[in-house]
Formats: structure tokens, C-alpha cells, sequence
């Protein structure tokens, strides 16, 4: 067995929540909000690297924030549509120069009125349709395309020690699956949303969305970027992506270039990511093979991978494990960690152990390290 370094559990805890004690002071400056009030607020002094943004103390919850819930279909997307419209502002926001705060623009009331059908409300952004027009022939040419939206703001620095906004992002979660009833106590129908419609309407929705943020005098001249995010169907259990993204330059109303985002969440083991993500897949029957041996009863091992441009940046396993006795878990974390440095040597990967009792174990190994951080809860 491989050595292994385990880590102090309040170190753990901050490497998921995106911060970790530091001895540096913060920053203390002022920022001048929406309202054009002076409010204090601290930058925090430490940053994990250079894919995660430094958030402003208080922390500031959306405006809109309780409607993911009722609008995403599944946990996986209502995680994936905020994580993954942070990354792709990344390419409009560096994570240097600008700190991260959720939407506070964009009122809950204001994004209930933009996801109605224009027969329902003038201020709706999805496809008119009438009382009399049938559920099947709704579905195929006015179906729901928008489900929700999501803000992101993104603040600078100025001279003068406070902050102010220095753009905006906005996600669109656009439903590749019409679900619809043809009784009002009926059984439940699907019908798939072409993917090129589904780009023509999203950008149609990004087109107009920010034609109105440019009504607002504090919008007027910052940045906009609107991605587009596709969600996946109800039961799937990998979460869908952003497929495209442009952006409003400061001032201009228009979008002038969008550009294509290949980013895709694979399960692993089904046929398939056996036939198309091969490699992979090989590395992934191994580890899980390795990991039955431990059982005499069967244990269920379930892996994602975020590929970007065909490649993997990440894969994620999880293994729900049924024994609670703190020497096994211990004993069962030291053979998972051996196994993963056998089987993954030149990807990440975090593996994490869980029970009825919640979490047990954590085992992160970045791509190449021989040395995987290893937490026992």
C-alpha cells in the first residue's frame, strides 16, 4: 500500500466550500450598490487558485434565488446552471480582477413574469398559445423552451477603494424535453425540442433579455454575457451543460458573436461511455472490479466525468457502502485510495464514500500526483 496523508477535517471542509483560513488581512472597502448606497464589504484576502472567484463579505443571496427550485427538473441541473455559467464568464471575467456576487438585478417577481408565454403576461418570453389549441400540436410548435434564468454579477475594484459592478452574466436553462398533459389529471407526455430550434429561440430570448437590461441606467454600460444552458431529461442523473455563449460589449444591445461550448457530463458504466469514452471506461470497470473484491455483498459505484473538448477534466465516483463501524471505513479508505492511484494516474478525480449517516470519506487525487488527499468524516 501507498502512502497516503490524511487531512485535518476543517481543512476538507474548506476545500468544498471555496475558502480556508488565511493569517493575511482582508479588504475592507466600499461599495456602491444598485440603490447608489455606500455599504461596507470585505474582499477576502485568499483565493484557492485561479479557476475560483473571491465573493464579497456579507454575502449577498440572489434576488431570485427560490425559483431553481420549482424551475430546474433536477438536482444535477439546478447545481450545473450556476457552477457552469460561472466558468464560462471566466472568459469575459478573470477571476484577478473581478469579484463574484449573485444576481441582484433581476427580482424574483421580474424572472416569473419573463418565464410566462406572451399570451399569459406582455413581459412573457416563451411562444403564445390559445385555449382551444390542442396539446399535441402545442407541444410540437409552441412548447415551453425557457424554464428559468439565472444572474450572476461580477464586481471591480476601483481607485478609490470601493467596487462597483463590472458586468453581468445571465444563464438560460432551455428544456430539450416538452413534458405536457393532454388531461389535467392525465398521464405525463414527452416530446423532444429539435437542438437547432432550440438555439434559434435561446438566442432569440438572450437578444431580448438584454435589450431590456439595457433600459435600466445602472446596465447600461457593463458587460453582458448570456449563456446557454440545455437542461437534461427528469430522470437523467448527470446534469446538462452550457452549449452556447456571447456577449454584449459594454454599451451595444446587440450579441455579436456566439461562440459553440463543448463541455458533456458522461456516466459511467453504461454501454455508451464503454464505446465512446473507451479508455476511460477501462480505467473505471477496473477500479470497480477492485472495489467488489472488498464486499461480499454488492456495492453500487457510480462515476461522472466532465469532459471539456473531448477530454476529461474530471471524474467524480460515489460508493454508498452500508457497514458504519469507523474501523472498517478507515480500513476501507485506505484500499480505495491504493486502488485509485493503480488505476488513475493522469486525470483528477474525487472519490467519495457515503452512508445513511451522510458522508464517511473523501479522497481527492489531482491528475499525475501520486499523493491523493484523503478525509475520514
Amino acid at each position: 500500500m501507498k502512502s497516503f496523508r490524511l487531512i485535518p477535517a476543517i481543512v476538507a471542509a474548506a476545500m468544498l466550500v471555496g475558502c480556508v483560513p488565511t493569517k493575511e488581512k482582508d479588504t475592507e472597502l466600499t461599495k456602491e450598490t444598485q440603490q447608489e448606497k455606500a455599504e461596507t464589504t470585505i474582499i477576502p484576502s485568499y483565493k484557492i487558485d485561479d479557476s475560483y472567484y473571491r465573493t464579497l463579505t456579507p454575502y449577498k443571496k440572489s434576488a431570485s434565488r427560490g425559483l431553481v427550485v420549482s424551475n430546474i427538473f433536477t438536482k444535477y441541473d439546478m447545481k450545473e446552471v450556476e457552477t457552469g455559467l460561472m466558468r464560462l464568464s471566466q472568459n469575459e471575467f478573470d477571476t484577478e480582477d473581478y469579484y463574484f456576487q449573485e444576481g441582484q438585478y433581476l427580482a424574483e417577481s421580474t424572472v416569473t413574469e419573463w418565464l410566462k408565454r406572451s399570451s399569459q403576461g406582455k413581459e412573457g418570453l416563451n411562444p403564445p398559445t390559445t385555449d382551444s389549441m390542442p396539446a399535441e400540436e402545442r407541444a410540437k410548435k409552441a412548447p415551453i423552451y425557457l424554464s428559468h434564468i439565472v444572474e450572476q454579477n461580477y464586481l471591480t475594484k476601483t481607485d478609490d477603494d470601493k467596487v462597483k459592478l463590472g458586468g453581468i452574466s445571465i444563464g438560460l436553462a432551455l428544456n430539450s424535453i416538452y413534458y405536457y398533459q393532454k388531461e389535467k389529471y392525465g398521464e405525463y407526455y414527452e416530446e423532444p425540442i429539435p437542438e437547432a430550434k432550440l438555439i434559434e429561440e435561446g438566442k432569440k430570448m438572450a437578444a431580448e433579455i438584454v435589450s431590456r437590461l439595457r433600459t435600466r441606467d445602472e446596465l447600461k454600460d457593463v458587460p453582458i454575457v448570456v449563456g446557454l444552458f440545455k437542461q437534461k431529461a427528469r430522470n437523467d442523473i448527470v446534469p446538462g451543460t452550457y452549449f452556447s455563449y456571447g456577449v454584449a460589449k459594454a454599451g451595444e444591445n446587440d450579441i455579436a458573436d456566439w461562440k459553440a461550448i463543448d463541455e458533456e457530463y458522461v456516466l459511467f458504466p453504461t454501454a455508451e461511455s464503454e464505446d465512446v469514452y473507451r479508455d476511460v471506461s477501462n480505467n473505471f470497470k477496473n477500479f470497480k472490479q477492485d472495489v467488489d473484491k472488498y464486499f461480499s455483498n454488492y456495492t453500487s459505484v457510480v462515476g461522472t466525468g466532465f469532459y471539456q473538448n473531448k477530454k476529461i477534466q474530471k471524474l467524480t465516483i460515489e460508493i454508498p457502502i452500508q457497514f458504519f463501524g469507523k474501523a472498517e471505513i478507515t480500513g476501507f479508505t485506505q484500499y480505495l485510495t491504493g486502488v485509485l492511484i493503480n488505476q488513475f494516474d493522469n486525470i483528477n478525480v474525487e472519490v467519495s464514500v457515503t452512508s445513511m449517516n451522510g458522508p464517511e470519506a473523501l479522497i481527492i487525487k489531482k491528475a499525475n500526483e501520486k499523493e491523493p488527499l484523503v478525509h475520514i468524516y
